[in-house]
């Protein structure tokens, strides 16, 4: 005679675990429609009832301003940053990170755009707490100055500086959108902008 063991139920999730796994379903859904993405659709994706959503948002749209509070977070291109293996090239360690923080910024431009051009004006996430953008700017150079270091001895100014500057060169190619492709971005950066030098 068998007797059936009664099922013991999945500790539930804590409310910010919740909501960060709502922001993970939403963000391509909200990258796609904008505003106009459904409560219901996010639910379905997230493989939850729609109800759910309301125990940790207030309406939609606070689950709206948290998606783009997601997107602008840096702490994903960081990461695969750090993962760069640093027996590389140089050069190649900087393709990879450029290539990171693209689609970082990418992420960033289709969120805000979808949100933007579908009449979200709310904001406060994407304005973020004072300091937010600096934090964030401060985790990206120190990710990307620590693939300088076995360069350090070699180069013309420290890691943090020569970080800097890669970074300028990336964000203006990013904003103005006719910049070179990375690896030709990465080689004008790191040898310059002629092919030898004037005799």
């Amino acid at each position: 005679m068998t007797t059936d063991t009664p099922r013991r139920r999945a500790p539930g999730m804590t409310p910010e675990r919740r909501r960060a796994m709502i922001v993970a379903a939403a963000l391509p859904l909200v990258a796609e429609h904008g505003t106009a993405v459904t409560t219901s659709q996010v639910a379905r994706a997230a493989g939850i009832g729609e109800a759910t959503i309301f125990r940790v948002f207030a309406d939609k749209e606070e689950l709206l301003d948290a998606c783009m509070a997601e997107a602008l977070r840096p702490d994903h291109a960081v990461e695969q940053i750090a993962s760069i293996p640093m027996d590389q090239p140089l050069a190649d360690r900087l393709t990879e990170a450029a290539d990171a923080l693209g689609a970082h910024l990418a992420r960033i431009g289709a969120v805000a755009g979808a949100l933007m051009s579908s009449g979200h004006r709310r904001g406060d996430a994407t304005a973020g707490r004072p300091g937010d953008r600096e934090r964030s700017m401060d985790l990206v150079r120190a990710a990307i100055a620590e693939l300088f270091e076995p360069e350090a001895g070699a180069l013309r100014a420290g890691t943090d500086q020569v970080a800097a500057v890669f970074l300028g060169l990336l964000f203006t190619g990013a904003r103005t959108g006719d910049g070179p492709a990375t690896a030709d971005l990465v080689q004008i950066f790191l040898y310059g902008a002629l092919r030898e030098e004037p005799s």
